[in-house]
């Protein structure tokens, strides 16, 4: 190395080194609060005296700390949403309408594979509320039980038997197969919140439902004997029905030309050619007007009851099944083309010998996604396969998800919903036991526990009708002497029998006006917004910018991470120097023969220690003799002499 360069390095070794290059973090420190454009932490370090030094500190801190406050509230605000809602007046396409009638399948057709079932409920019924109630009951008690059954073998009642319990004793239940009471160890999950007392008394009917092992029983109660017969009855009839081919049940159920008896939309006459086929496992052939099948969507641009569309229905209650369905009438719902029609859920209910009105406001709701909601646009971010034939919707995912846990756990799909890919409904040959799953299933459901409420989202975008009803008697006690006889005559060759009004029913579907109203949501806040106003609490808190910003991530984080790691390699290099050094020979050095090659600098010979033992000499006093002045040349040289002047 050349002297130059030994001098050059030696000075560097010895003088204080600052910044970025400091070797310690507190001397990093000191430089970057001496030369940062933050006022606060410079302050802290030219301060004089510890209480305005601590003074600076404590504001410095203070202002750090309101500026992240203020900055998570920024963030927090950046992903909420601003809802505005427009109404405005246009055209607008008319819905999709599906009409069911509650009844799903004419008594009279199916009367034949159900009647075993209904023999044994009538017998179930009859049993359950022909007990005399005197002082010796329990005598009457064991010969009705036993009289009810002769002559006959119930299949229903053994697979799911029905019980009587009362409240006082939950650990004995009377069977209705044969009469006996018996001891009941399994769980009892009551339907109701409160049990509805049979016979004055305080006893529970429900029925029982075991896992393929009979091993383990749950109970299931209900607020009133008549429910638990319709819920039981409800069951076997699923399992019957799940085993009829679908065209058979085509069949069996009502036509378009039997249900609809007139029609007119927006002034114009339509029939059942206007009407697409829908059918419903649980209420059978249902019709929907204006389909997505259609070729064009009809719209209206009037508001109005006259504008809309208005049919009369052929209810037919002598063709209702007595312990299927309990009311009379029609449901309805309103729907958009490509949705999936939730008639059981959603449907508004059709009175006979009325005329229902609805009176329909439409409007559309659009939210934002990710990171602003957990909305979904299409679906097709849900881990949930759409068994259904329509656009997504939260209720289709929901149904989904049961549907495809029912087939998981079970091995077969529930019957009033669509069957998945390569299953079955569930019926007694194939599954005995199904029904217990089911049950079990659908509890779990409810208390979340199959996570389809965590996993479904709602669509970020739908349409929804709001719906005004109005009831009016129909036809009037003067217009049924001349409306039904035509009515019949219109008929006649599709209803072979003479009109009453309470086989009719008239629905008047229309929009109350064509003022369509829009929620949108927009971001509160964009990138711009944010960072302007990140901007405004640097610079109001420490008047700083976003360099100073960077500025503190490189010397906090990166210089910082330096010196640290800068010290452990030292350390670790030292280390393993003293691992591995020859081991000295025994003696000692003579400091007298080291020699340094390079000699010190002026500065760096300030900077040594003094030898230790010595003492500096102090300085001696002048000689004042030498302060006199005398001539340096004693004698000038001849060739600087001047000449003489003559």
């Amino acid at each position: 190395m050349a002297p130059g360069e030994k001098i050059k390095a030696k000075i560097k070794k010895n003088l204080p080194v600052r910044g970025p290059q400091a070797p310690t973090i507190k001397e990093l420190m000191r430089w970057y609060c001496l030369n940062t454009n933050t006022h606060g932490c410079r302050r802290i370090v030219v301060s004089r005296g510890r209480l305005r030094r601590l003074l600076w500190i404590l504001f410095t801190l203070t202002a750090v700390a309101l500026i992240f406050w203020q900055c998570a509230l920024l963030v927090a605000s950046f992903y909420t949403v601003s809802v505005s809602i427009k109404v405005h007046f246009q055209k607008l396409d008319f819905p999709a309408v599906t009409i069911c009638n509650i009844n799903p399948y004419k008594y009279s057709v199916v009367r034949d594979l159900l009647a075993d079932l209904e023999q044994e409920t009538r017998v179930a019924l009859k049993t359950l509320y022909g007990f005399p109630e005197n002082t010796s009951r329990k005598r009457r008690e064991a010969e009705s039980w036993s009289s009810a059954w002769e002559g006959t073998r119930p299949k229903f009642l053994r697979l799911v038997p029905l019980m009587v319990f009362s409240q006082d004793e939950t650990s004995q239940a009377r069977d209705f197969l044969t009469g006996r009471k018996r001891k009941f160890s399994g769980r009892i999950i009551h339907k109701a919140s409160d049990a509805m007392h049979v016979h004055a008394s305080k006893e529970v009917v429900g029925f029982q439902l075991c896992s393929n092992d009979t091993s383990h029983c749950t109970l299931y109660t209900f607020s009133s004997g008549v429910n638990a017969i319709q819920e039981w009855y409800k069951l076997h009839y699923m399992n019957i029905m799940a085993q009829v081919p679908l065209e058979k049940k085509i069949n069996m159920s009502y036509s378009a030309e039997e249900l609809l008896v007139t029609c007119l939309f927006d002034g114009v006459s339509c029939d059942a050619r206007n009407f697409t086929l829908f059918h419903h496992p649980m209420y059978g052939n249902c019709y929907t007007f204006n389909n997505r099948e259609n070729e064009t969507i009809l719209s209206t641009s009037m508001g109005g009851s006259e504008y809309g569309l208005q049919v009369i229905l052929y209810i037919n209650e002598e063709e209702y099944n007595p312990f299927l369905v309990s009311s009379t009438g029609a449901k309805v719902i309103v729907h958009r083309q490509d949705e999936y029609p939730f008639i059981e859920d959603v449907g508004t209910e059709i009175e006979t010998a009325m005329a229902t009105s609805i009176g329909m406001h439409l409007t559309e709701s659009f939210k934002l996604s990710e990171p602003y909601s957990q909305c979904t646009e299409d679906g097709s971010d849900v881990p949930i396969s759409n068994i259904y034939n329509a656009a997504y919707s939260l209720q289709i995912c929901l149904h989904s998800c049961f549907q495809t846990k029912m087939v998981e756990k079970c091995g077969c799909a529930q019957y009033s919903q669509p069957l998945p890919p390569a299953a079955n409904y569930c019926n007694y040959q194939q599954h005995p036991n199904w029904m217990y799953c089911y049950y079990e299933l659908h509890q779990a459901f409810v208390r979340e526990e199959l996570g389809c409420q965590s996993v479904c989202r709602e669509a970020c975008s739908f349409k929804e009708w709001t719906l005004t009803t109005s009831l009016a008697q129909w036809p009037s006690v003067v217009s049924e002497k001349w409306l039904l006889p035509v009515l019949t005559w219109d008929q006649g060759q599709q209803i072979k029998k003479k009109l009453n009004k309470t086989d009719l029913a008239k629905l008047l579907i229309f929009y109350k006006d064509l003022n369509q109203r829009s929620i949108m949501e927009s971001p509160a806040n964009s990138i711009e917004m944010l960072l302007s106003n990140f901007g405004g609490q640097l610079g109001l808190w420490m008047s700083c910018s976003v360099v100073c910003v960077i500025e503190i991530i490189e010397v906090f984080f990166i210089d910082s991470l330096s010196i640290i790691t800068r010290r452990q390699w030292q350390k670790a290099k030292e280390w393993w120097a003293r691992r591995h050094a020859p081991p000295n020979p025994q003696g000692q050095d003579n400091p007298g023969l080291d020699i340094d090659d390079d000699l010190p600098t002026f500065t760096s010979a300030l900077r040594l220690p003094p030898a230790p033992g010595t003492q500096v000499p102090g300085t001696p006093p002048p000689r004042y003799n030498t302060l006199r002045l005398e001539r340096a040349f004693s004698d000038q040289l001849t060739d600087t002499q001047e000449p003489a002047e003559s």
